[in-house]
């Protein structure tokens, strides 16, 4: 089968254990899994035979061209949702409850009333299916960190004393999008000195800090998003500034080396969690190890103490991040993404992770 027949077998085999005939995709996401269309504003309807995509005026020439011919391009209400349920029989509705506001849903019932059907949230179906990457997935991801590993090698031949936490996230980004990718994976994070110390701080207006400066960011390539953070060191490190960013790195390059089919997802946190408390930062690494990446920047699986007896399987790609947070201080994080191969794992990052003093 091709990588679109494999998309649709899996979707239909968990629509059938869950005893839906059809599922309702609204996510911006999972409309380009589904469709290989990229429309932030489009829809469909997949039952266990056909396929709908619903693209309005503005983009039904480029969903012709450009969507899987698995599907069928309707603009919408061309058929009306009513007489696609009624001519495939269709009883039994799943939508997806993690992303459908409660307005949405109710319009749908709205254009269905009458018809008797039920609705089944769909749940993690979609995560489950989109955390086992094609090859050609993997490519985009690596492509797209690629550029984020440019825009590192950029950054420190351009970075200075008098430049801004905001000015250099922007310098990130512009040359992210002058070097191929879509837009940034996420809102960029860069912070320096006393505001390093929050793993999710927002760039501000002020000049680089002493200490720590740390940048979390990625580019985007065909939709699949790339993750990395690096710290740097504004100025001389001391002797606990030296300390935190080995104990860091000590713990990310553990966790890496754990990381193997089979492995338990809650294992790999906790090695790299045991390496930081022995240093002395019990209490200082307040987030899970990581995550995984794909058409969404945090998606399954994840790397916690929450993950219960879930195991890595080949396919899947997780980022390996641990930090150490001193609130009023300063704060460190280094990540890679990893993707598990069969009996081992890739590192698709290829960027140093020496101490760098700027």
């Amino acid at each position: 089968m091709t990588k679109m027949e494999n998309r649709y077998a899996a979707l239909r085999e968990k629509m059938a254990k869950l005893g839906v005939d059809a599922v309702y995709v609204n996510s911006a996401e999972n409309h380009l899994y589904m469709s290989e269309f990229d429309n932030a504003d489009g829809w469909m309807f997949i039952t266990m035979d056909k396929a709908y995509l619903f693209a309005d005026f503005r983009y039904i020439e480029a969903a012709r061209a450009e969507a899987t011919d698995l599907c069928e391009v309707c603009l919408p209400g061309k058929p009306a949702l009513a007489e696609i349920v009624r001519d495939n029989g269709v009883k039994n509705i799943g939508y997806e409850d993690r992303r459908m506001t409660c307005a949405s849903l109710g319009g749908i019932k709205r254009q269905l009333d009458g018809m008797n059907c039920e609705y089944t949230p769909l749940g993690g179906i979609f995560t489950e299916i989109r955390s086992f990457k094609t090859e050609d997935e993997v490519e985009n991801i690596v492509a797209a960190q690629k550029i984020a590993e440019g825009a590192f090698q950029h950054i420190l031949k351009v970075i200075n004393y008098s430049m801004t936490e905001i000015e250099v996230a922007a310098e990130l980004e512009y040359y992210m999008k002058k070097n191929g990718s879509e837009k940034p994976s996420f809102d960029t994070i860069c912070v320096s000195g006393t505001a390093s110390a929050r793993p999710h701080g927002v760039p501000r207006p002020v000049k680089l800090e002493k200490g720590f400066l740390t940048m979390d960011y990625g580019a985007v390539v065909k939709g699949y998003h790339s993750d990395m953070t690096r710290t740097i060191v504004i100025g001389k490190a001391d002797a606990d500034v030296k300390k935190v960013y080995d104990t860091v790195l000590a713990a990310q390059l553990a966790a890496i080396d754990a990381i193997t089919e089979g492995a338990k997802n809650a294992d790999m946190d906790k090695v790299a969690r045991d390496i930081i408390n022995a240093a002395g930062y019990e209490g200082c690494f307040g987030h899970g190890l990581g995550h995984g990446v794909g058409l969404e920047i945090h998606e399954a699986p994840g790397l916690s103490g929450g993950a219960g007896e879930a195991t890595l399987k080949p396919g899947q790609i997780v980022t390996v991040e641990p930090g150490v947070y001193l609130e009023g201080k300063y704060g460190c994080r280094i990540e890679d993404m990893v993707l598990v191969t069969p009996g081992g794992k890739r590192n698709l990052t290829d960027c140093p992770k020496e101490m760098i003093e700027i």
